[in-house]
């Protein structure tokens, strides 16, 4: 392979963004839910174009690419919205709005969130056709690319929204930002009174990851504006006009490219696989995940390497108790009381000896 980076970094992002997933399910966020499942996807999409495309421009997947591609056009207005949903539920667990989750509130917020981050990309998705000038494009070592009508119809369908989107996260994240400080001395005390199973921690860890991943994508997509706004619009004559030759399919070859458009391409390409990896950064190392790894584990050595696994820990170990069992307490008898003595000089011999 001429880069075999780009399909590795791909696989690699794709197989860390998983590695969260079982306690972000448990939990029911939808948001981190759907950046979860997007970048997952995505991330698939481009390991398999790079191999399929290492080094050339043919066309042997057309269906692939039709579906890869709206895909792709998805994804860029699902992050931000997902990250929106996220910064949404941060700012009203937040605020000074009476806020209590029971079983049907939840339910609810399921629902919505699943509609705003799975259900108003695919209306992107399909209005992207208005501005879809020729079927994709296929550029060497990155496959099937989405093609995209250079016009102020374009902007405003392709390039706008996640901006708009973005902002509103900002917007959101600052407010939820704001009541924290406002009442951070009791902060743990209002995310247990509305029934939420976030603590502090895991609060800001989801508001910083919100940020991080919003203003990572926020500058990309705003590079890739400026990008094609700087090379020229197309003026916008008739639907006939831009549509007449829709089954076209434009290859370009490196060669034929300047090498600003090339590093372009891959700034632009590693956005997803980075995404990923500042996801994998906030949530890979957390007490939950390290839980899950530690179960995986625990897995592996009972049905891979056949061997005996026993949880050791000084509290449920084999010795005995130094605590004074309520119990024990008069009128049980002398037996129960010489038991917790002896009990009492085997914990202070065993400490004296490692020592």
């Amino acid at each position: 392979m001429q880069y075999p980076s780009l399909a590795v970094g791909a696989f690699l992002a794709a197989a860390l963004v998983l590695v969260p997933l079982p306690w972000h399910w448990r939990a029911r966020n939808i948001g981190t839910l759907s950046i979860i499942a997007w970048l997952f996807v995505v991330n698939i999409i481009y390991g398999i174009n790079a191999i399929v495309w290492d080094t050339n421009v043919s066309n042997p997947a057309p269906v692939w690419c039709d579906i890869t591609t709206k895909l792709i056009i998805g994804a860029n207005t699902a992050l931000p919205l997902a990250t929106m949903c996220v910064c949404k539920h941060l700012e009203l667990l937040s605020s000074k709005r009476q806020v209590r989750f029971d079983h049907v509130d939840k339910q609810r917020r399921i629902i919505f969130d699943a509609a705003i981050c799975f259900g108003i990309p695919l209306i992107f998705m399909a209005l992207h056709y208005i501005v879809q000038g020729h079927r994709y494009d296929i550029v060497e070592n990155f496959g099937c690319q989405p093609a995209t009508y250079f016009s102020i119809e374009g902007i405003i369908i392709v390039w706008l929204p996640p901006l708009v989107f973005a902002t509103a996260t900002l917007i959101y994240a600052a407010l939820a930002l704001y009541h924290f400080l406002c009442r951070r001395m009791n902060f743990a005390a209002h995310l247990q009174n509305a029934n939420s199973a976030l603590t502090t921690h895991r609060y800001l860890r989801l508001m910083a990851m919100a940020v991080t991943e919003i203003v990572w994508g926020t500058a990309l997509t705003a590079f890739n504006l400026y990008n094609n706004v700087n090379s020229g619009l197309r003026p916008w004559t008739s639907w006939q006009d831009v549509h007449s030759d829709w089954l076209r399919v434009d290859l370009f070859a490196f060669i034929e490219l300047s090498p600003s458009f090339i590093k372009s391409m891959f700034l632009l390409w590693w956005a997803m696989p980075a995404s990923a990896y500042i996801f994998f950064l906030f949530f890979g190392f957390s007490q939950e995940v390290r839980k899950e790894y530690g179960k995986i584990i625990k897995a592996f050595q009972k049905h891979v390497l056949r061997q005996s696994v026993k949880d050791v820990s000084f509290h449920g170990s084999d010795l005995p108790s130094t605590s004074w069992s309520k119990d024990c307490t008069y009128p049980l008898g002398a037996s129960c009381w010489r038991r917790k003595v002896i009990q009492r000089e085997l914990s202070v011999t065993l400490y004296s000896n490692s020592v």
